[in-house]
């Protein structure tokens, strides 16, 4: 099992200018480790983390969309992975954190502590899907990962929490909006 900030840390060490789209837990540790213009925060919408950034993806197809989410999320709507089978985006990477809970709301199991993710998302069509339960070999394998044409499904088998500081006035903010829009359209 990994530690989920250990596993952004190395993901941050890749990331240049892709857009990243986070969601609850790995959203508030993505925005700890790596506050950027291109990050795109996806709270309030448990589950459409993978909706908003195929529907970036589509729109940038230019730019490479990085998704972090949760096992509780993805679970919320899974239907997301057909059409990102279906669709294929090439710049598409979706790293799913399974920690087994739904942490952000207080950390409830989720129904199955048996799911596996790179199974689903495989057979919904993504070619591309990866396990990882080990740091080194995540560490391994993230510069591939980010370039390999996609779509890309990484599960990473991590630790619950403890959760970063949530300020949600800060990542609501419409000056957050604003410097991802400039950016988009900056090029940036």
């Amino acid at each position: 099992m990994m530690n989920r900030m250990e596993c952004l840390q190395i993901l941050a060490d890749h990331v240049t200018d892709e857009i990243v789209v986070a969601t609850y837990s790995s959203g508030t540790d993505w925005l700890a480790i790596n506050d950027r213009p291109l990050n795109y925060f996806a709270f309030g919408a448990m589950g459409l983390a993978s909706s908003h950034g195929l529907g970036l993806a589509l729109a940038c197809p230019e730019k490479r969309v990085i998704v972090l989410d949760g096992d509780g999320s993805l679970l919320m709507n899974l239907g997301t992975l057909v059409t990102i089978g279906a669709v294929a985006p090439k710049n598409f990477v979706h790293f799913v954190g399974r920690n087994g809970s739904y942490e952000a709301n207080g950390g409830a199991p989720i129904p199955s502590q048996n799911v596996d993710f790179a199974a689903i998302a495989r057979g919904a069509g993504i070619k591309s899907c990866h396990s990882f339960t080990k740091i080194a070999r995540f560490e391994a394998k993230i510069a591939t990962l980010l370039k390999a044409k996609g779509p890309v499904f990484a599960d990473l088998v991590v630790e619950q929490g403890p959760l970063s500081d949530r300020d949600y006035s800060d990542m609501y903010a419409p000056t957050r909006r604003f410097a991802f829009r400039a950016a988009l359209e900056g090029g940036t």
